[in-house]
């Protein structure tokens, strides 16, 4: 398999896509593309990106077969090595992680556009906008939810590491770097998913990235 992402410092769909291919534990090559520099739009338009409309994280596996969107990934892959590695092994706990996944795929609009990620940077912390408080209010509200009813002795939502972890990695970053306000409780979840080893590994790589991008360089807005 061929995992094409972009920059590790700001893509948060590509971290996602990323974390899917660590946790099946299957091979696969890792093709990083600099988003937005001088090739990307001839880059963009070549077969390989074809199926995506240039779009990253995109998923090769073999000539034929190419999955393209982290949620699409995450449910390719499961289907490939067994859902209990990403998914809940019980209905209740996966169907509740599953909404969860489904919803951060398609809401807090808010927070991507005025939080993008940077994983390089800490600014100063400042008030977010209302519409991003009442996102992060109801990211808190699923997170206590899930960890309440189905976190058991584990570290993480629903006990092991998994895919509704994957699908909100990108945000808890985001957290950290903008410090916006989490609940007490949270702390120690985010400090889970940051040190588990995948996401440490995807940290030091993005450390170690020469492209800067300077729209995603600057303070919230």
């Amino acid at each position: 398999m061929k995992l094409i992402i972009g920059n590790k410092a700001y893509s948060s769909w590509s971290l996602r896509g990323w974390l899917a291919c660590k946790q099946s534990g299957l091979p696969f090559e890792e093709v990083v593309v600099p988003l937005y520099d001088g090739d990307w739009d001839a880059r963009r338009e070549g077969d390989e990106f074809a199926p995506s409309s240039g779009k990253v994280p995109i998923l090769w596996d073999g000539d034929d077969t190419v999955v393209w969107d982290s949620l699409a990934i995450v449910d390719y892959l499961a289907d490939k090595v067994g859902r209990d590695r990403f998914w809940p092994a019980d209905d209740a706990p996966r169907a509740m992680a599953r909404s969860m996944a489904a919803e951060m795929h398609s809401s807090f609009q808010n927070l991507r556009r005025e939080h993008p990620m940077n994983i390089r940077q800490v600014f100063a912390a400042k008030r977010p906008s209302d519409p991003v408080v009442a996102e992060l209010t109801r990211i808190m509200e699923l997170w206590a939810q899930a960890r309440a009813r189905f976190g058991g002795d584990g570290d993480f939502l629903f006990g092991a590491f998994g895919a509704a972890d994957i699908m909100y990695a990108p945000v808890i970053t985001r957290m950290v770097t903008y410090q916006l306000p989490v609940a007490r409780f949270a702390v120690g979840y985010m400090d889970a998913v940051l040190h588990h080893p995948f996401m440490q590994d995807w940290i030091a790589a993005a450390q170690e990235e020469e492209w800067v991008l300077e729209q995603f360089e600057q303070p919230a807005r």
